[in-house]
């Protein structure tokens, strides 16, 4: 007999199958007539997970499956954890189930259905390697009837539905490749905290039990099993609230805390300075011990914990003491032998036997690099630099520590260079490519992310969470195919894929460059905002570009909002609409109220027009949040959402420009490439090649009280324009383009575009260069205006070892795609070695020769660990190569001016001089040296350099 087998991912393959009509040899797990009986014989969270699931069939079917120790029913499902109970084991056995096999795995489950005698009766079978793993079979099965694990946190009603049945002779079998795998909850202040408070539990008026239970039961869902407890300021300490503790074992979540809370104390609420002196080791030892063994003193064998060893300051900041380099090494050291000696004291286990954590984070990773001994039982957790980037993984020999080692991760962050703590913005791309390098270094003990509140950034969460279960499952060549995914598992398919371009299109523009950060400026002092540096004049008008595709999303999520189901309207509007909602009109806030700055230098009264657009956009922000907080869910998330968190000055109403016309008629033009307006005198477009067919626009603007006239008096046939003639209050812009079919052959060919504005002539002069490059495959990049650039993926061919590769990371580019070398385990490639490593080839055409600057947009992650660079060699038309470091001048830490600007732009320029001596075909080569490169973009300038943030479009020749 054939069995249904579902290997990870699963829920998408099944999802059509469970929640089809009735027919016959399927399991029924609800019907019209019946429903499934859940036979459980535990206690603890196998049966919190019996109680959901229960409840989950309800939700759809309204009917409620009874939970009992035994049944006679024709469809029931047996759960249970291998050890537990005798005739349950015998069961699985006699079933054809490996429970010596299972029992050796951690957080393992099976599931099986078993035809019963003549097909009268069926079981289900789900049984786990241990407690949590039968729980974790049960939350499958919830996602398998339909129901997010999102459906509390997000609203994500599921569909109502009479019949549920699960095909027969179903079987998963799954277990998890990460140990501990859990979310930090932190910078509280301004979402989860005000909302735990003041509307979901105003009786404990803090983060409660209530709270958390709402929390664990997710973590569960999404099969994780860890937390770090909120702990700023604002809340209290998780042990210190009743209850609290009590929650985490019905859920059997293991508690830790952070880098900065060490002995699973919560500083800035707990040490009382007033009582306790100073929280310094070098001058109080005697008193922080007290404080620490008080919080052991009150675990129990049955609590689930993670001890965090070392110690920093109180919050986020470094050991306190005037301690030389020397001296911080001998101390931290010290401070885990007394640690160590206290656990094994009070806890009277095997040190060995008690999980603890060392998180070597900011300052402590330099104290660890200057050779602080961490013993060897200990998991390292290795973190990022705050926005993203890991900032080392374990060598070989910290490989074979046994304590393993981990990673702690940030999808949101307070702090240096500039928060972001309002909206969603890292890509699954950038979290794949991180965590994959974790996960292939043996970083598979500990993992956690930081989520602030939870509340936005859901999507990043589940994600992480999943490869945290699974890396494996995910291909670096198909990640934006998870936002379909996600959107099929909340919304169902058949708005998935439209939802999944969406966010794929979102993430890349908030990746570019974070909401957030749109201000251009810094915080710690707080600075106010600053000019960005994207062109208004250059490759086309950068800002109105990024204007333009953020507006283009926002309609889109408009739309789709209204054509959800009612049921599912608040869902799409917490999980999509408010985050593309909000980052377009911050973007639209910031970047009109640029422009209006800018035009009214420039004399235009379209500069009072973007005024108002940017005070538009600002007073969106605020409805759209405040309808999140009092009208959504009917108020459920009141005081949740906060559109500006620690009132930043990027959140602010952003300054605008003003512009008083003093004539009654009056106005001019600008054409692109030119930041004033153009005099009478002959201006030029830049030139125009039938190579990549660009176009080029023209501003017309009036400067005067009245209605401008204008319109083109002479034109060429062979020269396109958009528009005639018009009347403007404000601007317009004429795009010029080059009717290539008028001009008969290949040639150079100028003219002139006369514009007539107020009696006034403007002549703007027009050049063309048709040519016969073409290229059928699109992978022949031209000169074109003396640049050629290179989108990194766009490779003509490349050359990978059998050990060594070089391989497309999908949505990890600033507008498209990326290249990384890989494995991240591999050795570097010696100099004298450099024929034999992985290359990437492209093609390119030049017509000037001479001195060119090689550009190089690079991720601006770190080294793999201290072993390797971020290296790769160039060479043109296999000559020398040369080689380019995409790392850091200088050590990280986050005074490093040059690792700011990199993560607040999401890319790390490297550059090199070059000469090319022929004018034709060339073809650069782009070898491996190290793991861990990630390549973006590349441009080969021969002229002057302008003023860009994203640089030149790619000058690929389009298919003739």
């Amino acid at each position: 007999m054939n069995s249904f087998y579902f290997p990870r991912p699963l829920i998408f393959a099944v999802l059509a199958l469970v929640m089809s009509a009735c027919t016959k040899g399927e399991f029924i797990i609800s019907s019209s007539k019946s429903v499934v009986d859940i036979v459980v014989n535990e206690d603890g969270v196998v049966q919190t997970a019996a109680q959901l699931f229960a409840e989950d069939v309800e939700r759809i079917s309204n009917r409620k499956p009874e939970i009992v120790n035994q049944s006679e029913s024709d469809f029931q499902i047996k759960v249970g954890t291998l050890g537990m109970n005798d005739d349950f084991d015998k069961t699985c056995q006699q079933n054809g189930i490996d429970t010596d096999e299972l029992k050796e795995k951690w957080e393992a489950f099976v599931i099986k259905s078993v035809p019963g005698n003549n097909g009268s009766k069926q079981t289900l079978l789900v049984v786990g390697s241990d407690p949590r793993g039968t729980a974790f079979g049960l939350m499958e099965l919830c996602k398998m009837i339909g129901v997010s694990p999102w459906y509390w946190w997000n609203d994500v009603h599921p569909e109502k539905k009479e019949t549920i049945t699960l095909p027969n002779n179903l079987l998963i079998e799954d277990a998890p490749k990460v140990k501990f795998r859990g979310i930090f909850l932190n910078d509280e202040d301004w979402g989860l905290h005000p909302w735990a408070a003041k509307t979901f539990e105003p009786e404990t008026g803090d983060i409660g039990p209530k709270t958390y239970e709402k929390i664990f039961e997710l973590l569960l869902r999404l099969k994780a099993n860890a937390i770090w407890p909120a702990m700023h300021p604002c809340t209290k300490s998780f042990y210190t609230i009743p209850g609290n503790k009590e929650m985490a074992a019905k859920y059997q979540i293991v508690v830790g805390t952070s880098h900065a809370e060490p002995m699973l104390r919560s500083n800035v609420r707990e040490w009382d300075h007033d009582q306790y002196g100073e929280y310094d080791y070098s001058i109080n030892s005697t008193v922080v011990k007290e404080y620490w063994r008080g919080r052991i003193e009150e675990l129990k064998p049955e609590d689930k914990y993670i001890v965090t060893l070392g110690m920093r300051g109180i919050h986020d900041s470094g050991m306190r003491g005037s301690l030389t380099k020397e001296g911080k090494v001998d101390m931290l050291e010290t401070i885990i032998t007394d640690q160590r000696e206290m656990l094994n004291d009070v806890l009277k286990k095997e040190i060995t036997a008690i999980p603890q954590a060392f998180v070597p984070y900011k300052e402590v990773l330099e104290i660890y690099k200057n050779g602080a001994q961490i013993p060897d039982d200990v998991t390292l957790i290795w973190p990022d630099d705050n926005h993203g980037y890991i900032r080392q993984l374990s060598n070989e020999e910290e490989r074979r520590r046994s304590g393993g080692a981990g990673v702690y991760y940030h999808i949101s962050y307070w702090g240096r260079p500039h928060d972001f703590l309002w909206l969603e913005s890292v890509p699954v791309s950038l979290i794949w490519e991180e965590m994959n390098k974790a996960y292939q270094t043996n970083a598979k003990d500990i993992w956690i992310v930081n989520v602030g509140d939870i509340k936005p950034n859901e999507i990043g969460m589940n994600f992480f969470l999943d490869m945290a279960w699974d890396p494996d499952q995910f291909s670096s060549e198909t990640l934006n195919s998870y936002y379909t995914d996600f959107a099929e598992a909340q919304f169902g398919n058949v708005y998935a894929d439209e939802i999944g371009e969406l966010l794929s299109n979102y993430f890349q523009l908030g990746f570019s460059r974070k909401p957030e950060h749109m201000g251009y400026n810094q915080v710690y002092p707080n600075i106010e905002i600053q000019d960005p540096e994207l062109s208004l004049f250059q490759n086309g008008d950068e800002v109105q570009a990024r204007i333009d595709a953020y507006e283009e999303l926002e309609a889109q999520a408009e739309k789709l909002l209204q054509q959800m189901p009612a049921h599912l309207k608040d869902a799409f509007y917490q999980l999509v609409a408010y985050k593309v909602i909000g980052a377009a009109n911050m973007n639209k806030k910031i970047l009109y109220a640029y422009k209006s700055r800018v035009y009214a230098e420039q004399g235009r009264t379209s500069a009072n027009l973007y005024a108002q657009k940017s005070k538009a956009a600002f007073e969106k922000i605020k409805k759209e949040t405040a309808y999140y907080n009092d009208s959504l869910a009917n108020g459920k998330w009141k005081s949740m959402m906060s559109y500006n968190p620690r009132e930043l000055p990027v959140f602010d109403e952003a300054p605008c420009g003003h512009f008083d016309p003093e004539q009654e008629l009056a106005g001019g033009l600008i054409p692109e490439g030119y930041t004033k307006p153009a005099e009478s005198a002959e201006a030029c477009l830049p030139v125009f090649n039938s190579s990549t067919d660009r176009r080029y626009f023209i501003d017309v603007f009036n400067s005067g009280n009245q209605h401008l006239d204008w319109k083109i008096e002479e034109i060429e046939p062979w020269i396109k324009a958009s528009k005639l003639s018009g009347t403007t209050d404000g601007d317009e812009r004429i795009w010029i383009s080059i009717d290539w079919n008028a001009i008969s052959t290949v040639d150079t060919i100028s003219s002139e575009v006369v514009f007539k504005i107020n009696n006034q002539s403007y002549p703007i002069r027009i050049s063309a260069v048709k040519t016969e490059l073409y290229s059928v495959d699109g992978k022949l990049f031209i000169e074109d205006n003396g640049m050629i650039a290179i989108e990194a993926e766009n490779f003509k061919d490349k050359d990978n070892t059998s050990a060594c590769y070089w391989q497309t990371i999908q949505g990890l580019g600033r507008t498209s795609d990326a290249v990384g070398t890989y494995p991240v385990t591999a050795t570097s490639f010696q100099l004298d070695e450099l024929n034999q490593s992985p290359a990437l080839f492209y093609d390119f055409y030049n017509n000037s020769i001479g001195e060119v600057e090689l550009k190089f947009y690079c991720l601006p992650n770190q080294p793999v660990n201290e072993d390797y660079k971020l290296r790769f060699a160039v060479s043109i038309d296999n000559g020398d190569p040369v080689i380019v470091n995409a790392g850091l001048k200088t050590e990280m830490d986050e005074y490093n001016t040059e690792w700011q600007k990199n993560v607040l732009q999401a890319v790390s320029i490297a550059s090199i001089n070059a000469k090319i001596e022929n004018e034709g075909n060339h073809t650069l080569t782009i070898r491996m040296i190290d793991p861990g490169v990630v390549l973006d973009k590349i441009e080969i300038n021969f002229g002057e350099t302008k003023s860009s943030c994203f640089g030149s479009p790619e000058t690929q020749t389009i298919n003739n």
